[in-house]
């Protein structure tokens, strides 16, 4: 088996997922969010016990941004007007059962936008724990903006379920790393 080297192409792309509805024939594509939350959570936590938190934060949020950029890619129409994309963007994020985006204001003078993801895979209903755990969030939102758009954004939770907000939400500031 080959080991992996910062110089081998990266083997992630929507693509190279397979062809789920022939694999899974009888079970079908979906899966209960408490499966995918087992497995986001053990990663979570296996990242921040052998890495320490920021460590662990950093590599979720690389993660959802390199989601989030394929994602927009494949999935969504980048040829579309900011308003038009967006309502494809919480169109898409409801029919896929990720999350139900809103943007609750835009500053176009700031270069700023606050959106809101209720019922969101990540979190909603988790026990209040006194931080903000969305890190994979913040960076597929990124993502998806920073290949809509063409810049660079920040992106950073807010709000919550597990800081007990009854929704997520998130800072997007254009011009940041």
């Amino acid at each position: 088996m080959k080991k992996y080297t910062s110089e081998r192409p990266s083997m992630y792309s929507i693509h190279i997922m397979g062809d789920v509805q022939t694999g899974r024939k009888n079970l079908g594509p979906e899966m209960p969010v408490f499966v995918y939350r087992l497995f986001m959570y053990s990663m979570r936590d296996t990242l921040e016990r052998q890495f320490g938190a920021e460590k662990m934060i950093q590599i979720l949020r690389e993660c959802g941004k390199k989601a989030g950029m394929e994602f927009a890619e494949k999935v969504l129409d980048l040829s579309l007007d900011m308003d038009s994309f967006l309502i494809r963007l919480q169109k898409t994020l409801s029919d896929l059962k990720i999350g139900i985006l809103r943007m609750e204001s835009f500053d176009d003078e700031m270069h700023k936008a606050v959106f809101t993801i209720s019922e969101d895979v990540d979190c909603s209903g988790f026990p209040i724990l006194g931080m903000a755990i969305c890190n994979y969030d913040e960076g597929f939102l990124k993502g998806i903006l920073e290949k809509y758009t063409g810049n660079s954004y920040t992106v950073t939770e807010i709000d919550c379920w597990a800081k007990g907000d009854r929704v997520c939400r998130f800072e997007a500031v254009e011009g940041g790393n």
